[in-house]
């Protein structure tokens, strides 16, 4: 399946990070709250206001702008 913005998935869903399309300092931050290539996340909560995503255990919110630059590999 092809890589998806973390923005366009379905509570529920899990993946791993794919990549980020962002700037250098968009990528650094996400880099350092945990979403590293390969990363298993969760989406946790995606209708209104930020998305919130379980990574490593911890639920992370995410502001929909930055949210839309992570792509992700959903799982079958």
């Amino acid at each position: 399946m092809a890589c998806l913005p973390l923005t366009s998935l379905k509570t529920g869903t899990q993946g791993k990070v794919a990549r980020v399309v962002a700037g250098h300092s968009a990528t650094r931050r996400l880099y350092e709250m945990g979403f590293n290539t390969g990363a298993d996340v969760v989406v946790v909560k995606n209708d209104r206001g930020p998305v919130i995503v379980g990574l490593n255990g911890h639920k992370v919110a995410l502001g929909r702008g930055l949210a839309q630059k992570m792509l992700i590999d959903p799982k079958q």
